[in-house]
């Protein structure tokens, strides 16, 4: 089993170069890249990836992954084998529905990946950079959801790849992580 809290589980580098069974996006609604971690995949995976998600329909004009939905494609140019593509909220105070939204990235992440046979999935932290979600406020939310999810699904791997030394220290403080982050460059 997977306990959160582990240094495996927490770690700082670069979600591109993961050697998992899906890598998931903290992507924007229309999933054809951007900035931050979406357009680093994006670029990683190479053209592919973004003719994949042209091919996912849209829900709406512009929208083809509501916000705390996920969806999947192929890896492309990855080592991992998939991308989950979720799409976290705008902060703008906590009373608008964010922690239910994010908490939805988490729980349509790991299902998405549950349905596709992966047995490793890796997080980068979702919401917290241009879309403003304080990072403790957020990383208190993935820990929860990762946990609930291990209680029923003990032989997933669940990793949180955090791509400062600040966001990985907070994700080991609120985790229980008495070990060194591992760093992955």
């Amino acid at each position: 089993m997977m306990i959160i809290g582990s240094n495996r589980n927490i770690i700082l580098g670069d979600i591109t170069t993961l050697h998992v069974d899906a890598i998931v996006n903290a992507a924007n609604q229309v999933m054809l890249g951007g900035g931050g971690v979406d357009g680093a995949i994006h670029r990683a995976a190479g053209r592919e990836l973004f003719e994949s998600c042209l091919k996912v329909p849209e829900v709406r004009p512009g929208v083809r992954c509501p916000t705390g939905e996920a969806r999947i494609t192929p890896g492309f140019r990855l080592p991992a084998k998939f991308v989950i593509h979720t799409v976290g909220p705008v902060y703008r105070d906590g009373a608008h529905g964010e922690p239910e939204l994010l908490a939805a990235c988490y729980r349509n992440s790991l299902a998405l990946a549950v349905e596709n046979g992966c047995h490793s999935v890796a997080f980068p932290c979702i919401s917290t950079g241009v879309y403003g979600y304080p990072l403790r406020d957020a990383a208190e939310i993935a820990i929860r959801e990762v946990r609930a999810f291990l209680a029923h699904h003990p032989d997933m791997e669940v990793i949180f790849c955090c791509f400062s030394s600040r966001d990985a220290a907070v994700y080991q403080e609120l985790s229980g992580c008495s070990e060194d982050v591992v760093s992955t460059g």
